[in-house]
């Protein structure tokens, strides 16, 4: 799949003084380690400022100088990563306030959480085409509910509190998009923290 990260319905620009937030793909797993000071050492290297991280699952906030090409920031962050950690990094960059109107267009409203089922946002790199509404995996352990032009909205549903399928893999095999995820509450946890001083 391309490189080129890209977000609809928008000209990439954040409003000043906007905190962004790089969503990092698998890191600090099955090997993948990915120390978050050398992170943000990278992150700061690219002359980002205010650089912080949240959690080792790879969520850095910053704040870059306008205007920004979020396509170009995306790439130049992914190549740091790769010479810095030595693997390849997927990352989906967010504003706070772009993270925010994802975690309120959520349809999650009707899903009753239990201790087998999980909510997911899926960041994508561009908007899934030709999908419709709700998609069931053939084993029923995930269903895709809905989706805006940057996020999908999953819930996943554990079995023996294991995930059967991989929705973010077949997410980018059948619709060609990049994608990375958060668990619902994790992001809202993400998003108090983007905007804490």
């Amino acid at each position: 799949m391309p490189r080129t990260t890209t977000r609809s319905g928008g000209t990439g620009a954040a409003p000043g003084g906007e905190t962004w937030i790089a969503f990092l793909r698998a890191v600090n797993v099955g090997g993948r380690k990915a120390p978050m000071a050398q992170v943000r050492e990278l992150f700061a290297g690219l002359g980002l400022g205010a650089v912080r991280s949240y959690i080792a699952s790879g969520n850095v906030f910053f704040t870059a100088p306008e205007p920004v090409d979020r396509a170009a920031l995306t790439l130049a962050i992914e190549d740091a990563l790769e010479q810095g950690l030595g693997f390849d990094v997927t990352v989906m960059l967010r504003t706070a306030t772009e993270l925010e109107a994802a975690l309120r267009a959520a349809p999650f409203d009707q899903v009753e959480v239990t201790p087998e089922v999980r909510l997911s946002v899926v960041f994508l790199s561009a908007p899934l085409t030709g999908v419709t509404f709700p998609q069931r995996s053939p084993k029923g352990d995930w269903e895709l509910l809905g989706a805006t032009d940057g996020e999908a909205f999953v819930v996943i549903r554990l079995e023996q509190g294991r995930l059967g399928g991989n929705p973010i893999a077949m997410l980018e095999k059948t619709y060609q998009v990049r994608a990375t995820a958060r668990f619902f509450h994790t992001a809202d946890k993400i998003l108090t923290a983007a905007r804490a001083s």
